[in-house]
């Protein structure tokens, strides 16, 4: 894993059950994660932390999309929440060939 400090957005993708989130969210809204600010429902942010810090140092996961995205559901077990998380950008201002 790398020190560069990745944003990654959160997209939601889909609201299963009744279709309605109780924090507002619909599909296709967006949000921008850096690690220290975030106005963000708490329950879906506390499922997605842990992966949000791995795509934040660069890792990956075997399951995910051949982009790096993953979809992980939040845990509201009337009206799930599916968020595609994916990284946006390099933070060290460098580009991918570190020049």
């Amino acid at each position: 894993m790398s020190n560069i400090e990745n944003d990654i957005e959160i997209i939601v993708k889909r609201i299963m059950g009744k279709g309605v989130c109780p924090a507002g969210y619909k599909p296709g809204d967006r949000f921008i994660y850096h690690y220290d600010k975030i106005d963000f429902c708490t329950w879906a942010f506390h499922s997605m932390l842990p992966f949000l810090t791995v795509m934040r140092f660069g890792g990956k996961f075997p399951w995910g999309n051949k982009d790096g995205s993953i979809q992980i559901c939040c845990p509201d077990p009337e009206n799930p929440v599916v968020f595609e998380i994916k990284v946006k950008e390099k933070k060290d201002g460098k580009d991918k060939n570190n020049k």
